[in-house]
């Protein structure tokens, strides 16, 4: 019998390795060895455009020129974002950027400061 871990999301004794990742044939679930229990059971892990984690509070850089809806403006690349929060949804960052005010960014088009 082998000596790997439950699954962390539906605690399964069927778990297997597949290359760094381990997985769950019943529910589907990866996560890597030893990686934090907490963040494969329920939490969404948000990652910036080149695979960074991002956390709330953290400070991020804008890699593209992005329109601001309803506004002829634009949130020019280099842009730095500071405390970020990160919230449900398609965008899935919540921050305020000076000269603009409180908006919504998705994580694809920042990356970590």
């Amino acid at each position: 019998m082998s000596n790997l871990p439950n699954c962390p999301k539906c605690n399964s004794e069927y778990s297997y390795e597949d290359r760094d990742f381990l997985v769950c044939p019943e529910c589907g679930n990866e996560w890597k060895q030893g990686a934090d229990v907490e963040r494969a059971v329920g939490q969404k892990v948000v990652k910036d455009a080149h695979g960074n984690i991002l956390q709330d509070g953290d400070t991020v850089t804008v890699i593209k020129d992005l329109k601001v809806k309803g506004s002829s403006s634009v949130v020019k690349i280099g842009t730095k974002v500071k405390n970020i929060r990160l919230v449900e949804g398609d965008h899935d960052i919540d921050c305020k950027i000076d000269g603009f005010g409180a908006m919504q960014l998705k994580s694809e088009f920042v990356k970590k400061a």
